[in-house]
């Protein structure tokens, strides 16, 4: 289930917005919402849009619209579709309320206010097992929602010891993208070569029987 969200600038990190966790939940997230903290300072302009990363028990998701992040700190085995769908109401709801206001804020947290509606948004997401009416409400969502088997995942331990850039995920898909072009090229380019060196001999003898039978009736 979603377990706590944090709203941060993209450009200079600074946080807007955050739930206010119960103690417990503030113990057992702690090592996770520091985490949080080092993705929210590796975002940078060529960020992945939409990101999973794994960290032991948990997945710090994260989307990136108008200049802010919005990451929710959730069970692994919490569906992503519904994290991402979770992720996007709250931009959505942010950004009709706050959106004009973003960029000229110089204090952290200046719209605490909006945890009241992360709070009452996060419950309709909580138990993707009940049987009520939200448990209803969560297996339509599933139906509904967008495809993320293409969103990007990532390991925390990448992030953290061997300094990988969120930046890099963009890259490397690019270079896959490259990699996987040359490599259709070059085989084509061996089957054409095939092609020629199985069939050049055969061709060579059918010219000479030719050119022969030419010399030879004409």
């Amino acid at each position: 289930m979603v377990r706590s969200t944090t709203i941060a600038r993209a450009s200079d990190a600074l946080p807007l917005a955050a739930t206010v966790d119960d103690e417990q939940t503030e113990h057992a997230l702690q090592e996770h919402k520091q985490q949080a903290k080092l993705i929210f300072r590796r975002i940078t302009p060529n960020s992945e849009p939409q990101c999973s990363i794994e960290s032991g028990p948990y997945t710090l998701h994260y989307l990136i619209a108008d200049n802010v992040v919005y990451l929710t700190i959730a069970e692994k085995s919490y569906p992503r579709k519904l994290a991402f769908s979770y992720l996007d109401e709250l931009a959505k709801e942010f950004s009709h309320s706050y959106g004009p206001k973003v960029d000229g804020v110089r204090k952290p947290y200046a719209f605490v206010g909006f945890d009241t509606f992360m709070q009452k948004t996060a419950r309709l997401y909580q138990d993707t097992r009940n049987t009520g009416s939200g448990g209803n409400n969560l297996e339509r969502l599933n139906g509904e929602l967008q495809d993320v088997t293409r969103i990007m995942t990532k390991n925390m331990e990448e992030l953290l010891w061997r300094g990988d850039s969120l930046d890099k995920m963009s890259h490397l898909s690019s270079s896959l993208r490259d990699e996987s072009q040359k490599y259709r090229k070059a085989a084509r380019q061996i089957n054409i070569d095939a092609l020629i060196r199985q069939w050049a001999p055969v061709a060579g003898i059918a010219l000479f029987v030719i050119i022969f039978l030419w010399w030879r009736f004409w």
